[in-house]
């Protein structure tokens, strides 16, 4: 009864602010982004009050004083990635690293909150696995968290000028940044929208944004990966980069990939299934 009320609240709020033509940012699609002084709701809306701020908030000034913790059918996944865990990737990077400064275990939480089904699948090792899975391909994708952006990236054209819903900015430049090296322009925009940040014409966020960087490499896992994680991964790798690894294209990649995916089964207790190649 509780969620239908405040439901019913938010689609008043919708409604209202359509009708007198307010400008949207009180009240933002799911997955929030929200300003830092408003609250993401349990539903994914952006406000203040007890229906944003109160039970099942998921960042900004929650009323309990923090975000609610994501949660897997395992434990929150904070419990799972850990700082040890986390630190036994990075710690592997060398000190000259860009990433070594700049990614977080903090900032990856900070994203989760925007993502929180991340994680949360049907059993604990399933979920497990997932997280195995993700941070197997972010190790592979930035050498240990070494690399922010693709080496020699800003050399390459990667502007899809058939792409009209997401069109170029001419003086921005689309190659890997991130964790998990988002790219194209068509990407930038769409995790734009899902985020609340006009990528479009400031990729470069992603690279100066830890938080922001996160939650562009959770938004391409959730969009393109998590359809097919129960399918194993060798599924993932072909969802990431298949058509240039998979298939015979690079099977060193694709071994690196399932090595960095065992080892971080092994760690966490889970086995890691069948299909690990492409």
């Amino acid at each position: 009864m509780v969620a239908l009320s405040v439901k019913k609240n938010l689609l008043i709020l919708v409604l209202v602010g359509v009708l007198a033509g307010f400008v949207p940012g009180y009240v933002k699609g799911q997955n929030c982004g929200c300003a830092a002084n408003l609250c993401c709701s349990q539903f994914g809306y952006c406000g203040t009050g007890n229906d944003y701020c109160g039970q099942g908030c998921r960042e900004g000034p929650c009323a309990s004083g923090s975000p609610t913790t994501p949660t897997t059918n395992g434990g929150s996944v904070a419990d799972i990635v850990t700082q040890d865990f986390f630190n036994g990737i990075i710690n592997q990077a060398d000190a000259s690293c860009a990433g070594k400064n700049f990614y977080t275990r903090a900032g990856f939480l900070d994203a989760l909150n925007s993502y929180n089904q991340f994680g949360n699948l049907g059993s604990a090792d399933d979920s497990k696995r997932e997280i195995a899975a993700f941070f197997a391909h972010v190790t592979h994708e930035t050498g240990h968290f070494c690399y922010i952006e693709e080496i020699n990236g800003a050399s390459q054209d990667y502007c899809d000028e058939t792409n009209t819903q997401y069109p170029c900015n001419s003086n921005k430049k689309y190659f890997g940044r991130g964790p998990l090296q988002l790219t194209w322009n068509y990407n930038y925009g769409a995790a734009g929208t899902s985020i609340g940040i006009d990528l479009l014409n400031s990729p470069e966020t992603v690279a100066t944004d830890v938080t922001v960087s996160f939650k562009t490499a959770l938004w391409f896992w959730m969009t393109n990966v998590r359809p097919v994680v129960s399918q194993g991964f060798g599924a993932t790798i072909r969802a990431i980069n298949g058509a240039i690894e998979c298939n015979g294209g690079n099977s060193g990649a694709v071994q690196a990939r399932v090595q960095y995916y065992t080892q971080y089964c092994n760690q966490l207790g889970v086995a890691p299934g069948d299909n690990l190649t492409c």
